[in-house]
């Protein structure tokens, strides 16, 4: 396992990344962090670009968990039959909705373990909602992530704990917060997995991937 770059290097890739994309933000579409929560949940094995699709319509008619408690699973299962695993998916929906309604007076919690304690909802869906809504530098680590990270020696690691745990130690502080934004962005548009954008890639000289293919 290749050790993490060092501290000055982050420093020059994130300010670069950071050039690029001053602000970003999650693709999912979303309104509060009731539906960035659904959204989240329901894009796993799933591509941003469906599940906005799937919840446009969807959207426009639930802003909270006691209207999606109204709406019911059949009409929700119409809404997101687009999407891998629909059924399961729709099923934690609707039981995370009622604990929300039940036991946090319909709003989301913002701690990781409260989070992870709802249906369908593992770490990564959690930290998500804790960096977009609640602004913790929490690094909700996907397969852009996974492969950025090793590929480019930011955050190397055997498995996605290990690469967060790489991002917290390792990107300098100031960075910390939308680290895993950029780095989604950057292997979603620019390290992509079969054939890296390495000829239009901000960081190709800081970057140790030998398989260049500019």
């Amino acid at each position: 396992m290749p050790k993490p770059l060092p501290y000055a290097q982050q420093v020059a890739i994130f300010s670069r990344l950071r050039d690029a994309e001053p602000a970003p933000v999650t693709e999912l579409h979303h309104d509060n962090a009731f539906q960035l929560l659904v959204a989240v949940a329901l894009s796993a094995q799933a591509t941003d670009a469906g599940v906005n699709r799937a919840t446009k319509e969807l959207f426009a008619q639930v802003t909270t968990p006691e209207q999606m408690l109204d709406l019911g699973e059949a009409a929700l299962l119409d809404h997101i039959k687009t999407i891998g695993l629909f059924r399961q998916k729709a099923k934690n929906v609707m039981k995370l909705s009622r604990i929300l309604a039940e036991d946090y007076g319909g709003e989301v919690p913002s701690s990781r373990a409260a989070l992870m304690s709802l249906p369908g909802v593992g770490r990564k869906t959690a930290n998500v909602v804790l960096n977009c809504v609640f602004g913790q530098p929490a690094q909700a680590v996907d397969t852009h992530i996974f492969r950025v990270g090793n590929r480019t020696h930011i955050a190397p690691g055997r498995d996605v704990d290990e690469v967060e745990r790489a991002i917290e130690d390792n990107v300098p502080a100031p960075f910390q917060q939308n680290a895993h934004h950029w780095l989604i962005l950057h292997g979603r548009y620019v390290c992509q997995a079969r054939r890296p954008r390495c000829q239009i890639c901000p960081i190709n000289d800081l970057c140790p991937y030998e398989e260049k293919t500019a």
